[in-house]
This record gives structure tokens, sequence and C-alpha cells, in this order.
């Protein structure tokens, strides 16, 4: 048999907030986290709102913000939520074996250096317009060598959290980051489940974080017109399944959990959230930017999710849904769902919590796995706000704009990613 999975701690720095319990209640209360970029002066793009994490720095988990100044936002957040995750757990209070704790992050790029590039850029072409050139690289690269902060530029990689977390907490076992877009946090859970059910560690703190809101990766998503341009309304622009939704809202933050073999974890007598019980990874084999229209791959992930839970299909109360609120994913994915389910689709409660914390990107699977358990926690499943409009296509329950009561034993999370990626987890009750 192979050893199960709970989770014990988990921690959060969101835009609605840094503390679970915050969060988890202004979800229900259907606050939205959306408004004006302020990260940088987005008044020129086309998009001009995010949900960004506001009024918060490391100094809230004891760290000196200045200690952290040439770490990126992604290691940032990935400190605050992990202190709280680990905390929460109180696993640092145990003797434990260092190299049976692990960590699998699901982290994207660090801080992108703009000023200093767009010195570099001007140097070469001042450089070269006086050789009578078009560009001089020479001087480009001279300039960088004398202006770029070394720890810096390599803080911009996505192990970097990673590799700080593994330090900051003694864990010398296994430690890995993957970045498969909007799957990538609840992949590393995944990943993390499979390495302590084959027995390679018995704790693993894992989860996701990112920030893709600067001027690159909002000028990225603006020409694959994937991002709202409902400027005029921020709160209302995220509208998963509404038949006038047109693309996603970008959010960023970090969610992370400690993961634990359960005989570790109740020999200890921790706090469990749930159980991560199933598994699912597939690709669609398709194109990079959309989904398969059929749904093949997010088809057979959930399937091999519940598969991997040995769960039924009548065991599924509740689905957080990818839902990113763009034409394609959310027809698709209700398409998925109805595939999988039958007839059954249609009593499942599917909500999109994105509607409300916007789309964390590689932070988001996560997330929403972490909601799932509250709501088993607390017998209450979050809305999706912004829904007034019933879509044709897109005709399940998504538990529109108020919270509900329902029986909760068993949710199913879906992530699925640019590129084709699709990741589910079921989480039940212990």
């Amino acid at each position: 048999m192979k050893r199960r999975v709970v989770v014990t701690g988990i921690g959060c720095v969101t835009p609605l907030g840094t503390d679970i319990e915050q969060v988890w209640k202004r979800l229900l209360n259907g606050e939205s986290g959306v408004d004006y970029i302020t990260r940088f002066d987005a008044s020129s793009f086309p998009t001009k709102i995010a949900a960004e994490v506001k009024n918060w720095d490391l100094s809230e988990v004891g760290e000196d913000p200045k200690r952290w100044a040439n770490q990126g936002l992604h290691t940032q957040f990935a400190v605050g939520a992990s202190k709280k995750a680990v905390a929460d757990s109180g696993i640092m209070d145990l003797s434990f074996d260092p190299l049976r704790f692990g960590v699998y992050t699901g982290s994207g790029e660090g801080q992108q250096d703009f000023n200093d590039f767009a010195k570099m850029m001007m140097a070469g072409i001042r450089a070269g317009e006086l050789a009578g050139k078009e560009f001089e690289v020479a001087e480009f690269i001279r300039t960088a060598m004398k202006d770029f902060n070394a720890e810096a530029e390599i803080e911009q990689s996505p192990n970097m959290p990673a590799a700080h977390l593994a330090a900051m907490f003694n864990a010398q076992g296994p430690n890995s980051n993957c970045l498969t877009a909007c799957a990538a946090s609840v992949q590393a859970v995944g990943e993390a489940v499979e390495i302590i059910r084959r027995g390679d560690a018995d704790i693993m703190l894992s989860g996701g974080t990112h920030s893709m809101i600067h001027p690159m990766g909002v000028m990225g998503f603006n020409l694959l017109t994937a991002l709202s341009t409902d400027n005029d309304d921020p709160k209302a622009a995220s509208r998963p399944f509404d038949a006038t939704r047109h693309g996603f809202v970008l959010g960023e933050g970090s969610v992370m959990c400690v993961l634990e073999e359960y005989e570790h974890a109740k020999k200890r007598g921790a706090k469990i959230y749930g159980e991560v019980a199933g598994y699912g990874s597939t690709a669609d084999a398709f194109r990079i930017t959309d989904t398969h229209p059929e749904g093949r791959g997010a088809i057979s992930c959930i399937k091999m999710a519940l598969n991997d839970a040995g769960a039924n299909l009548e065991d599924v109360d509740y689905i957080n849904a990818h839902g990113t609120s763009t034409k394609v994913n959310d027809k698709v994915e209700t398409l998925a769902i109805k595939e999988v389910f039958g007839e059954r689709a249609y009593k499942i409660p599917v909500s999109s919590t994105k509607s409300m914390i916007g789309h964390m990107i590689a932070a988001a699977g996560a997330s929403e796995m972490v909601y799932c358990l509250m709501a088993m926690r607390d017998g209450v499943v979050p809305p999706t706000i912004n829904y007034h409009n019933p879509d044709p296509l897109c005709d399940l329950d998504y538990v529109p704009n108020v919270c509900r009561q329902v029986k909760c034993d068993c949710c199913l999370t879906n992530s699925f990613g640019f590129g084709g990626q699709n990741v589910s987890i079921l989480v039940k009750k212990v």
C-alpha cells in the first residue's frame, strides 16, 4: 500500500490578505482583490488592472526586509508564506532527520531588472550611433558588468525560492522546482506527494509563488489577448463562466503547505487539514496557447486523479475550477467536467476563486487546493462572483455570487496551463 499524505500546515501571501483565515473569510464574502496596477506605470497598456499584494513586507514574519532586498518578489512571497505554513504545522518543534524533509516549489521567475536593462540598451544604442552602427554589443556588455548586481541577477532564477527555503528550515532532503505555467504549484504539490508516498521523505514543504505584474508580464499576456481590458470596473473584470467574460486578471503571491506522511503526522498529534488523495497530470499535446477543443488532456487528468484516489464520481462534493474567465478555458473545462461526471456534473457545485483573487499563475493551483481544504473544514464553498449572464456552453452550477453551505468531504481542483499542462488534485477528509 502506498503511504498516505496529509496537509498539516498552511501559509499564504495573497491579494486578499496574508492570513489564511482572513483570506478565506473574504472569499466567502465575495470580496475582490482586483484594482489598478501600482507596481509600475501601466497607463499605456491595454490592461491597467491586476490583483496585487499590498501593504506587506517580510517584517510581518520577523524577517528584515533589507536582508531580502536583492531577492525577487517570488522569493519574498515564498518566505512569508512558508514561515506561516511551517509555524502552523509545528514541525520545527520536532526532532526530525533533515534528510527526510524536502522542498518542492512551483515558482515563476524573479524580479525583472528593467531599469538597468534599459540603461544597457541605451548605452549600446549611443555607442553604436557614434561608431556608425545600429548597435554596439561591447558597450552593452560593459555597462552590464559595471552596473548589474550579481546577487540580484541570480535571484531571477525560478529555483531560488526553493534554495532559500531549504536553508531557512534545514530541509536537506529532495529539493526541486517546476514551472509548468498555471499548473506549476499544484503540480509541485502532486510531485511532493509522490516523493513522500515512495518513501524518499516524511515531510515536504510545497506550493507556489509568482508575480507577473511587471511590464513584460502584462505585455506578453496583452499580446496573447488573454487579459481582461475592463479597466473601468476592476472588481468586475474577472467573471469566469459568464457569457460576457473576455479575459483573466493577473494576480500574485504565494501559498505554501506542509505535507506530511499520515502516520508521522498522527503520531505527533498534528492538526490535519485533509489528505491529498489523488493526483493526475497530463499534456494536451496540441497547441502552446490553446486548450484542446475536446478537452482531452483535462478529461484524462481528472480521471487520473480520481483513479489515483480510488474515488467514485459520487464522492466528489465540490470542484474548484481553473476558471480563468477566458472564452476558451471556461468552455472547455465545463465540457471536460461534463464528460467525466456525466449527469452528476450538474449536481456538483463548481466555482472559480480567480473571480476574486485573480490568476496567480504559477502560484494559482496550490492556493485553490487550500481553498478546497478550507471548504471541507467548514462545510461551505466559495462563490464565483460577477456571474450574471449565463453562457449556454457553460451550464453547470457555478455557485453564483454568494457562498453556499455544502456537505463537503471530498473536493477536486483543476489547473490547466499554457503549453497544454493539466493537473488535477483530489483532497478528502481524514
